[in-house]
């Protein structure tokens, strides 16, 4: 018996949107991480991109546990000396709340040239519309 191994031009990935609105944030990531690696097919091959495109709406409306929305920030480091600058939560939420999603699930994806190609399939919204309707995504509930 062989074991059977996907190949790039055999598969043909699909498109889901999901509704971030009052989701768990780290239980959606991993969601859309198993998604974008292709973990819920048969035929998921690790050295392959055998995943799907994930269009996420509502992305400021995603929700946290416990005391994360006033202890959690995010730093940032511009490679000057003293150059940290941390951001809040409600912060973030102002200014890009896709890049909370994106950050989330980016630290599931292993680190490597794959992970980088299939974060490229993560579309990530602040509101409820999106440019993506004719690729005719399928709602995914979770």
């Amino acid at each position: 018996m062989k074991t059977f191994l996907a190949r790039k031009e055999t598969v043909a990935p699909k498109w889901y949107v999901i509704d971030a609105k009052d989701q768990v944030l780290g239980r959606l990531a991993v969601k859309i991480a198993n998604i974008l690696r292709g973990r819920h097919r048969p035929t998921y091959t690790p050295h392959v991109d055998t995943g799907d495109f994930v269009v996420v709406i509502n992305a400021e409306k995603v929700a946290l546990t416990g005391k994360k929305e006033d202890q959690k920030k995010y730093m940032f480091y511009s490679g000057y000396v003293g150059g940290e600058s941390y951001r809040s939560i409600p912060e973030m939420r102002r200014r890009r709340p896709e890049f909370i999603i994106q950050h989330a699930v980016k630290g599931m994806l292993p680190k490597n040239r794959l992970a980088r190609q299939m974060l490229k399939k993560l579309k990530v919204h602040a509101g409820t519309d999106h440019p993506h309707e004719a690729q005719k995504p399928e709602p995914l509930s979770l």
